[in-house]
């Protein structure tokens, strides 16, 4: 930043001193289970949140199969038939995603890391 003429730079050595205390605060106000939100955990969510979108395209692929089909359904039973199967699809499918949610988010804070990759190298 310029200065302008007649004032002094700031001192930076106070403001990080109080961004230091408030942050140590934060932490003894209940604040300090942040401390075992680790890489094991960052890539246990970013593995719920790849599991999340991959089953959010099927379904938007069974969207469009259900319009697909409708679209060339010759007859009003053909019509519902095809609703149904879909809609005993997506309720298979949801109830097996919510089981894989599930299971996923009870091991994301987990600290045991046998599991974890071993050859992890990005340190």
């Amino acid at each position: 930043m310029a200065q302008t003429k007649g004032t002094k730079p700031k001192d930076t050595s106070q403001t990080t001193g109080t961004m230091l205390d408030a942050m140590a605060n934060w932490q003894a106000a209940g604040l300090g289970a942040l401390n075992w939100f680790g890489p094991s955990t960052i890539e246990r969510m970013g593995d719920m949140g790849a599991e999340w979108m991959t089953f959010v395209a099927e379904r938007v692929r069974e969207d469009v199969a259900l319009q697909h089909g409708l679209l060339h359904a010759k007859s009003p039973a053909e019509v519902q038939q095809l609703q149904m199967r879909f809609l005993q699809k997506a309720m298979d499918q949801y109830t097996a995603e919510t089981g894989k949610m599930i299971e996923m988010s009870s091991k994301l804070f987990d600290t045991d890391d046998t599991d974890a990759s071993s050859d992890n190298v990005n340190v």
